[in-house]
């Protein structure tokens, strides 16, 4: 993990996660959930003397991507998603950013990525976890060699995901935390997309959404 360096920026309207992710030995980055201003993301990765590679969403709700286009413009990147999750990126009602953000985005990412694929990006192997539940198409990113799970709103600290918005669903994003993330090394960090961070261990003996599970 020496070559592995992490900062994390608490942007937009419901204080979003976005964390910045660099190969400290080739100081190329990736950027997950851009939740908006990305002058303000940009001016990290040119103070950190940056070369940004890419943007992954964990999921398309419009407090995780809103920074996305203008990052993309600013840096010429690929945009990462889960592959169900297109039609809400294309669509600013579902995603929510017509009504909530106070500006409708649409955006189609360059790469739809599927369950269990492995993308390599700055260095880092990242494995796609794909996680229905809070969205149809909602993904984590697990750095498995680093033991860090970027899990969007997928998992938070002692809680989960609401799931009553556009694709959301209850049953489907238990199984996806019991059946998925839980079973992940206890020593796994996990970085959600709201509030502080955890880790697997401590979840499967706090999260409710380990119903009482034994691993």
């Amino acid at each position: 993990m020496s070559d592995y360096r992490m900062c994390s920026m608490q942007l937009g309207m419901v204080q979003t996660n976005c964390y910045l992710v660099w190969n400290d030995d080739t100081r190329e980055a990736f950027v997950v959930d851009p939740a908006d201003r990305a002058d303000i993301i940009a001016m990290k990765i040119r103070q950190k003397d940056l070369v940004l590679k890419a943007v992954l969403l964990t999921h398309g709700h419009f407090d995780h991507m809103m920074g996305a286009p203008e990052l993309k413009r600013m840096f010429d990147v690929p945009l990462y998603a889960g592959e169900a999750e297109r039609l809400l990126l294309l669509d600013a009602d579902a995603n929510l950013s017509r009504g909530w953000g106070g500006q409708a985005v649409e955006l189609e990412a360059d790469h739809y990525v599927k369950d269990g694929e492995v993308i390599q990006i700055a260095g880092f192997d990242i494995t796609v976890i794909a996680t229905p539940g809070h969205t149809a198409g909602g993904v984590c990113y697990y750095l498995k060699e680093e033991r860090q799970l970027f899990a969007g709103d997928t998992l938070f600290r002692r809680s989960y995901g609401r799931t009553d918005l556009e694709t959301g669903n209850t049953a489907a994003l238990l199984k996806s935390i019991r059946e998925k993330v839980l079973v992940l090394p206890p020593e796994t960090y996990v970085y959600p997309g709201h509030d502080s961070a955890t880790s697997i261990e401590f979840e499967r003996r706090h999260n409710p959404a380990a119903g009482g599970l034994r691993f």
